[in-house]
């Protein structure tokens, strides 16, 4: 038999259990009942997803500037790839054993040719850690993986996002190296 103080009990167990069943229940009336949307309705296209004839993607105005003629630009965040701020017509295909960016880019250059050098963090196999002595990691050679070229284009949605930084060469230059296993305890 059942003490007046366990039925209580009981009874604040199941009355929010009911309250929040009749709550679900309500909830998938109304969006049973709520209106479905188009699919030019969703999304930031507004164009049906169905026929591509009349979109075009919008690249915006690219870079015309000439190596050595652009300014740095900061980067996104600590870390980022920084942007290319300079034309790369006929620059391209970039190649493993043809790769026109590290004429200028590689350490020993960039200071006589007035270009950022590429950060130690591309001379490391960074799967084990092993510093390659000067030579280029191989996963490393398509320089446009990670790097864009400067674009002014109008965006759809406001960016809002500030990145953050222990200093401020950090804004364009590279630490990678120095913190990738920041935190990390080995055995």
């Amino acid at each position: 038999m059942m003490t007046n103080m366990q039925k209580v009990a009981a009874v604040l167990v199941v009355l929010p259990l009911l309250a929040v069943t009749t709550f679900a229940y309500a909830q998938m009336d109304y969006f049973a009942a709520k209106q479905t949307f188009s699919e030019e309705e969703l999304g930031l296209r507004k164009e049906t997803l169905y026929d591509e004839q009349g979109t075009a993607p919008s690249h915006g105005e690219i870079t015309a500037l000439e190596p050595g003629e652009s300014t740095r630009i900061e980067r996104a965040f600590e870390n980022s790839p920084p942007l290319i701020p300079h034309d790369i017509t006929g620059m391209l295909p970039l190649a493993q054993t043809e790769n026109i960016c590290l004429d200028c880019h590689m350490p020993e250059e960039a200071v006589s040719q007035g270009a950022i050098p590429i950060p130690k963090s591309h001379f490391v196999d960074l799967g084990t850690g092993k510093d390659l002595e000067g030579k280029l990691d191989g996963d490393r050679f398509n320089c446009m993986q990670c790097h864009v070229i400067q674009t002014r284009i109008s965006v759809p949605v406001a960016n809002l996002f500030k990145g953050e930084f222990r200093d401020k060469e950090g804004k364009y230059r590279s630490n990678l190296i120095d913190i990738l296993n920041e935190g990390v305890e080995a055995d």
